[in-house]
């Protein structure tokens, strides 16, 4: 029943989260809750400019989820994302550092807001690529956790980690060749 793709998630899993049922012991729905207002999201460009044309409504409760989280939080929910959707690591420094730009520049378009944090296509990653965040404002990325070899306390030894044991649940801070750092999650 949908045209395309876009049509059919926007419907059932971006749509369906922005306003998902609370359900009594009956399965009555009792509520409806934006979900974006208590998880951290990103949109692309690219999507959000269809959601623009074709889905309205779900790019304007996505803005309103992000300005609940700020209220009640102090942060936004939703993270910025490079323009294009490249492998950032292929890239030049120069495709780099316009990657993000754009990408930042349409997250304060949208949002209304500098965008905290990045997640990078496909979570890939160099040290290149977290410099050019870092020096663009990022204060996080978004990384998978088989990325991480190594972890250290400050002041500490370093422990070798894999996919297994290093813990998701918190921020290790990455010391860039510039001097910049960048947490990564």
């Amino acid at each position: 029943p949908f045209p395309d793709w876009n049509h059919r998630i926007a419907k059932e899993c971006y749509r369906a989260n922005a306003g998902a049922a609370i359900l009594d012991e009956a399965g009555n729905v009792t509520e409806r809750v934006n979900n974006y207002d208590s998880l951290s999201f990103n949109f692309g460009p690219t999507l959000l400019s269809w959601m623009d044309g074709h889905a309205g409504e779900l790019a304007r409760l996505l803005v309103q989820a992000d300005k609940s989280s700020i209220a009640r939080c102090g942060h936004g929910t939703a993270m910025a994302q490079a323009y294009h959707h490249p492998i950032l690591p292929l890239c030049s420094a120069r495709d780099k550092e316009t990657e993000v730009r754009w990408g930042v520049a349409d997250f304060v378009h949208r949002f209304g807001r500098r965008p905290e944090g990045m997640w990078l296509p496909e979570t890939a990653a160099d040290l290149e690529s977290l410099d050019v965040l870092a020096e663009q404002g990022m204060t996080f990325a978004v990384l998978a956790p088989r990325q991480a070899k190594a972890v250290r306390d400050i002041g500490g030894d370093w422990q070798d980690v894999d996919e297994h044991s290093v813990d998701p649940s918190r921020a290790y801070r990455v010391s860039l060749p510039s001097g910049r750092s960048i947490a990564v999650f």
